[in-house]
């Protein structure tokens, strides 16, 4: 079995390279590559994988540009493998991850989900630490040492309090995930509405310590360049509501409460008033403060 690598493009060429660079570089070659390019201007990657020359990667090029949840619709799609996963193109795997993903899913096969080790870098890709990710990894995600599998309704507290997961390091059985779809409206918390429809549904998560995943905070990211002008914000508030419904449903009244507080989501929106005040976005500190404060 090979690990179904899937990289979504859509952004800048030089860390899209590094990206490929990264799954040619690992130590177990039990891998396939798919790069779906959605029709982002120029041949550069194009040109770039011919010139690779490696008849595991595939690269396909649609005709027009669809967008980030549709990309991820037709990766999920086209996996022939057991476990996959959808990558950033401005991540990196170190040369570790195939082994540790494969390693895992065979000591666990009852995850539905594997959530490996990640170190945060920069856009020079130095490591970095972020408020974000202190939050993340010290306060937020489920404590232990080792491999540990989490479900139920303490995983979606978790997550519902902070989203502690890094969504383009995460691996899926293939049986599990298409059993699922992506949400439309939501480009920038798709990924973890996907994931609690999941663990509403029986999903088993395993945390897998062992650091393999580069993953890239930088401010031209989709995500970042929406947390001036506050539209993230009115995603993710909508979603939370969404979510407490959802956990109302299935009786969940702890899950639901975490996601009716999202106090993570409130905090972060706080973050960044200084920075809108300093700006003059009076339209994003409306919003921000809205989103901190409202219900």
């Amino acid at each position: 079995m090979a690990l179904d690598i899937f990289i979504p493009y859509w952004g800048d060429v030089a860390f899209m390279k590094e990206a490929i660079n990264s799954v040619l570089n690992q130590r177990n070659g039990n891998w396939l590559l798919t790069i779906v390019d959605d029709a982002y201007p120029g041949d550069a990657i194009q040109e770039y994988v011919a010139s690779v020359n490696d008849s595991r990667i595939k690269y396909i090029r649609k005709e027009t540009n669809e967008g980030i949840t549709e990309n991820f619709r037709t990766c999920v799609s086209l996996a022939t493998q057991d476990v996959l996963v959808v990558v950033g193109c401005d991540d990196a795997l170190l040369p570790n991850f195939v082994d540790v993903v494969l390693n895992a899913h065979e000591s666990f096969p009852e995850a539905w989900i594997i959530q490996p080790g990640v170190q945060v870098i920069d856009d020079a890709g130095r490591n970095t630490t972020p408020l974000t990710d202190i939050v993340k990894n010290r306060l937020v995600k489920p404590r232990g040492n080792g491999p540990r599998l989490v479900a139920g309704e303490p995983l979606a507290v978790s997550l519902l309090h902070g989203d502690w997961l890094y969504w383009p390091s995460l691996a899926f059985r293939r049986d599990r995930i298409r059993d699922f779809d992506f949400r439309d409206g939501l480009p920038v918390i798709q990924d973890l509405g996907l994931v609690i429809d999941m663990v509403l549904e029986g999903a088993v998560l395993l945390i897998e310590p062992e650091v393999c995943f580069a993953y890239r905070r930088h401010t031209s990211s989709a995500s970042a360049a929406k947390l001036l002008d506050g539209s993230r914000f009115d995603g993710e508030r909508e979603y939370f509501e969404l979510a407490s419904r959802l956990c109302d449903e299935k009786g969940w009244r702890k899950a639901s409460q975490a996601a009716r507080l999202r106090i993570t989501s409130r905090a972060h929106a706080l973050l960044f008033l200084p920075l809108a005040l300093r700006h003059g976005r009076r339209d994003a500190m409306k919003t921000l403060v809205g989103h901190a404060f409202g219900k």
